[in-house]
């Protein structure tokens, strides 16, 4: 298991590969991350139903399928697991492509803006770019300005294909964003 400090962001953090026993705690990111993140975007309905406990049991689900989604976890001392990101082949018609795609990536809310994000951001590239993923591809929500901007901090650019999520019986728009992960990717 890879546990790194994470000094170039936060000296008191350290990224490391998610187990099964961090199940609970990743749900707990997840749900409080997108009630935070979503609110006002997704039908209030949504998220107010969304459960810890049933989130858990499908990260446990997820985990023990042994599939090729990378799973990270950022924790500070006395505090444990605050954020959490995972990535894996991109996704599309069904399909696995040869390019890389950051599944997810939240922080719980009273630790954004500290870091964690960025520590976890960095690990995804780096992890990935081992991997041999040419690119890295994400969704973000069209009207999810600060998500927006923190990705483009990150070296992502929209690449101009747009798609409707369905959310709560709801349509959101979502743009896709790529950013190059070697030199010969960027040109």
């Amino acid at each position: 298991m890879t546990t790194r400090p994470t000094s170039a962001y936060a000296p008191d953090l350290s990224v490391r590969s998610m187990t099964v026993d961090d199940c609970e705690a990743v749900a707990t990111v997840r749900v409080r991350g997108w009630q935070a993140a979503y609110a006002g975007l997704v039908p209030q309905a949504y998220l107010d139903a969304m459960d810890i406990a049933e989130d858990a049991q499908r990260r446990r689900g997820f985990f023990a399928e042994r599939n090729t989604v990378v799973n990270v976890v950022a924790e500070r001392p006395g505090r444990g697991v605050i954020g959490w990101a995972c990535y894996g082949p991109y996704r599309a018609d069904g399909r696995r492509l040869a390019r890389a795609e950051l599944y997810a990536i939240y922080v719980l809310p009273e630790h954004l803006g500290t870091g964690v994000g960025r520590s976890l951001i960095t690990e995804i590239l780096a992890r990935s770019t081992a991997d041999g993923f040419p690119d890295l591809t994400l969704w973000v929500l069209k009207e999810n300005a600060p998500a927006r901007r923190f990705y483009e901090r990150a070296g992502f650019a929209p690449d101009g294909v747009e798609e409707p999520f369905r959310v709560g019986g709801v349509l959101v728009p979502e743009v896709r964003y790529v950013r190059p992960l070697s030199p010969s990717a960027a040109g």
